[in-house]
């Protein structure tokens, strides 16, 4: 794809995000994008954040679990970058309806890097001993297509879908805490609406992050020591609107919990 078109289409994207009006798929316009281009056309939009004063502060893998593949009807991971306005602290008010255009949130595990990790073959082990602790976390996806109606191409050119999210209070070492079964409860307005296990990302969210490192180091990027990632969604995906509220509870890590205006 030509860079003026990239160029273009990111610019669209970040356009979108700030009018919160969502556009027509990029895959559905007759454009032949490949996801290497999607990739292009997502730092485009960074670029416009950047510009804007966001800062990175993390990274986001995507698509991780067999139900959120299901839903969204996109079968491998992505990844997208975190900006130091999308984060917030557990208990807060999550201003979504002057943020977002059609929320969903996911319960994850986030991991806060105390070294630097860059891929190729970044291991299991590696990612632990990168990791200085795991903490619970709400990511709250968005999507500037319409009706959620993406390929891979689209949410990867999407800054793969990234909203907002929120941290939990609680951080453990990662050596403390069974990472493939740890159980979590998410509950919505106080009703328990979903559980899952480690084990729905990928067969472990250290597999995520694993497959991060070794990904992004094929463009050259690396996982860099203080950063914030997300790991990938251990629940299915929940539409939220003002006025819900949502906790999630991970065994032997802790919990975290947001109210949406």
């Amino acid at each position: 794809m030509e860079p003026s078109k990239i160029q273009l289409l990111g610019d669209e994207l970040y356009e979108a995000m700030i009018a919160r009006q969502a556009v027509s798929p990029l895959t559905a316009r007759g454009e032949d994008i490949s996801i290497d281009d999607a990739y292009h056309i997502s730092l485009r939009m960074l670029e416009r954040r950047q510009a804007a004063g966001a800062r990175v502060i993390g990274k986001k893998i995507g698509v991780t679990s067999k139900a959120v593949q299901s839903m969204l009807n996109v079968h491998q991971p992505d990844f997208g970058y975190l900006t130091d306005d999308m984060v917030f602290n557990s208990g807060e008010v999550m201003p979504i309806s002057e943020r977002l255009i059609a929320p969903r949130a996911e319960g994850e595990i986030a991991f806060i890097l105390k070294k630097d990790l860059m891929g190729p073959s970044v291991t299991n082990a590696d990612v632990l001993a990168a990791t200085e602790c795991v903490m619970p976390c709400f990511e709250i996806v968005d999507s500037r297509i319409k009706d959620w109606n993406i390929a891979i191409q689209d949410t990867v050119a999407d800054n793969a879908s990234c909203g907002l999210f929120v941290l939990g209070e609680e951080a453990v070492s990662p050596r403390k805490v069974d990472l493939v079964s740890c159980g979590m409860v998410v509950e919505k307005n106080g009703a328990i609406i979903s559980t899952g296990a480690g084990a729905a990302a990928l067969g472990s969210p250290v597999n995520c992050v694993a497959w991060l490192a070794n990904t992004l180091g094929e463009f050259g990027i690396s996982l860099k020591a203080g950063e914030v990632i997300l790991s990938g969604s251990l629940v299915p995906l929940e539409p939220v609107q003002a006025g819900d509220s949502l906790r999630v509870e991970i065994g032997g890590i802790g919990s975290a919990s947001v109210r949406f205006v």
